[in-house]
């Protein structure tokens, strides 16, 4: 058997490197004895995803990501691989801000034998020496930002003036920053000044608004499931919009050249 590979650092999921690998359900080589009550499984990811609540995995199993067993009586159990299916799912999510139906594309091909690939996830030193990774929080201090973006503070000082950035009333960035800011740094060296970025901003804003007005509605309904179908709605038109965006500047590039 070939080596195994980590997907996602503190994640225990793993799948065999190599193309493709052995044929069956994904992940192998872990129990399927399904003998796990959806609160006990709840409250063992909630170590890793304090966020998770029990409405959030019905909602997966809805979304066809992850299939419980069900008892006579109709109950949910479930095996410790649907534990680590459902890891992977809340890992992608977390880490790679991925919608479901890309995170359900990953898992099709992971049933189907096929490696995919993932993004190593940089790490940093905190101040009290001990190595974190951005995940593991929502938000991070300008220091880690810092240390994760080669910026300085003075730069991120600068950017959060602009208002390309934005911290929450402790001086915390959500941890999205580090992606941004390190996009901005791209564009710098390539001599542009980060004051015209400043519409880039107000356009995300303004599909951001957008979004949350589609979405209101269902997440208004205040019914079991609904707030995390409307989060997973809003990530997938937040991904329609970026692509909408790009596909647009592409076709306004190519009329430059002609």
């Amino acid at each position: 058997m070939s080596a195994a590979r980590d997907l996602n650092a503190g994640s225990r999921v793993v799948v065999e490197a190599g193309g493709v690998a052995e044929k069956g359900p994904w992940p192998r080589g872990v129990s399927r004895d399904p003998s796990l009550a959806i609160g006990f499984v709840a409250e063992e990811l909630k170590k890793e995803f304090p966020a998770l609540t029990v409405s959030k995995i019905r909602f997966l199993e809805t979304e066809g990501l992850v299939i419980p067993a069900r008892t006579g009586s109709g109950y949910r159990k479930y095996s410790q691989a649907d534990v680590e299916r459902l890891r992977f799912i809340l890992s992608r999510q977390r880490d790679s801000y991925l919608p479901l139906r890309v995170i359900g594309d990953e898992l099709a091909a992971l049933d189907a034998g096929h490696d995919i690939e993932v993004a190593p996830v940089a790490r940093v030193v905190t101040s009290d020496g001990k190595v974190v990774t951005p995940q593991n929080r929502a938000y991070i201090p300008a220091r880690d930002l810092s240390d994760l973006t080669g910026a300085d503070l003075e730069t991120l000082e600068e950017y959060t003036r602009l208002g390309l950035i934005t911290p929450d009333m402790a001086g915390y960035f959500p941890t999205r920053s580090v992606h941004v800011v390190a996009l901005i740094r791209q564009l710098e060296a390539e001599g542009v000044d980060p004051r015209l970025l400043r519409s880039v901003r107000h356009s995300a804003e303004r599909a951001a608004d957008l979004v949350d007005q589609l979405v209101d509605a269902q997440r208004a309904r205040g019914r079991s499931g609904d707030k995390e179908k409307a989060a997973a709605r809003a990530t997938d038109l937040g991904e329609l919009f970026a692509n909408l965006h790009r596909e647009m500047l592409r076709t306004a590039l190519s009329g430059l050249h002609h």
